[in-house]
């Protein structure tokens, strides 16, 4: 089966990479929600030629998202494929990082994060219906629109598909030219601290102030004091701000912070840790919002045997797979509260998010390969 497999996924190269490009052409960042339509478009068309019964679930600030289901058969179970449509990248992108493919690459914005992922899924369950092979659970397949920005609107219904199936398969990329399968992801939180001090002039009356950019400069080395390395926390205050002007005490100011944690025996410390930070400076209050929102994906018993199930169809294609732990944050966080998980999946190659984007063209093909194999190999 593997060998068949194989030879399918090359047989059809030219077709996979045709739909890729027409995926990256479509550009779709996630705070345009109305350019998301195009591509969203031709995945409804192919999850529907598949003979996948297909949902369109509206967006209130997104652009949407699609559910597809295959026919379940009685005593199947089922597994979760999960992707995204929406990119990092402005309207307009293209005219200066152009889709291009040469000695082997193909570059473009969202090429590699994730829109190869999203032609893994369709050309992996095309590949078992044209050889005749029976996925071994009923595929249901997610793509949303949101991932970029946290999956504010989607994370609700990526928990509730990952409380009906027996495993999720994240198409998310591969991490690292390496192109190692992602068993373990931090935890990411976003915090903000607001400070209110006292105005005053700070030449004529600066004792009459208060001053909350001062506090700040006190909170901010409180803030990176709860780095962990060994723990794997990280905490970061990204961007300040504050003052009215630089001849009056400022009276506010505001910082946000990342957090990431690898733990899930973390998040309740650290998150008390910043929410309990106290101003030393008189007159200054300071309030803290926040919290970790996308909970760590970690090790478990039931991602290993995923993990080890994924190994074992990677040996059966000739490919030696390596596993990695993420420092960002994916939709396989949510799902690995509930269900077997495995992120990684997806494109081998680089440039999440920068200029050089690019995948390795015959790795990736490989991966839609091992995607299929896996969806045939029984829990």
């Amino acid at each position: 089966m593997a060998a068949e497999l194989g030879h399918y996924v090359e047989e059809n190269r030219d077709a996979q990479l045709e739909l890729l490009q027409h995926l990256v052409l479509a550009e779709s960042p996630s705070l345009v929600p109305t350019a998301q339509q195009d591509v969203l478009t031709m995945l409804r068309a192919e999850l529907k030629a598949l003979d996948l019964e297909v949902e369109d679930i509206p967006g209130e600030q997104t652009g949407g998202h699609l559910l597809g289901r295959t026919k379940p058969k009685s005593g199947d179970g089922a597994q979760l494929l999960i992707g995204h449509c929406d990119t990092v990248w402005p309207l307009g992108t293209l005219d200066h990082m152009p889709m291009e493919i040469k000695d082997g690459r193909m570059t473009g914005p969202g090429v590699y994060d994730m829109k190869a992922g999203l032609t893994q899924i369709i050309f992996a369950l095309r590949a078992l219906r044209d050889i005749g092979i029976e996925p071994a659970l009923q595929p249901i397949v997610f793509i949303n629109s949101d991932e970029e920005i946290g999956s504010r609107e989607s994370k609700v219904h990526v928990r509730s598909l990952a409380q009906e199936v027996d495993r999720a398969l994240v198409l998310e990329p591969s991490l690292g030219t390496a192109g190692k399968l992602k068993t373990a992801r931090k935890g990411v939180g976003r915090f903000t601290l607001t400070l209110k001090g006292r105005a005053a002039h700070a030449g004529l009356d600066p004792d009459a102030g208060a001053s909350a950019i001062l506090e700040l400069s006190f909170l901010i080395q409180k803030l990176f004091a709860l780095n962990d390395p060994e723990r794997g926390i990280t905490v970061n205050v990204g961007t300040i701000d504050g003052g009215l002007r630089p001849n009056i005490v400022a009276p506010q100011s505001t910082a946000t912070v990342d957090v990431r944690v690898l733990h899930q025996e973390d998040v309740a410390a650290i998150e008390e840790a910043i929410r309990s930070l106290q101003p030393s400076t008189p007159g200054v209050e300071v309030e803290v919002v926040g919290r970790i929102g996308r909970p760590p994906l970690e090790h478990n018993d039931r991602n290993r045997s995923l993990w080890q199930l994924a190994c074992d169809c990677g040996g059966a294609l000739g490919i030696e797979l390596e596993e990695g732990t993420a420092g960002g944050g994916s939709d396989g966080n949510y799902t690995s509260l509930y269900t077997a998980t495995l992120d990684g999946l997806g494109a081998v190659g680089d440039g999440a998010h920068a200029e050089h984007e690019y995948i390795e063209i015959e790795q990736t093909l490989q991966r839609t390969a091992l995607l299929a194999l896996l969806l045939a190999s029984p829990r």
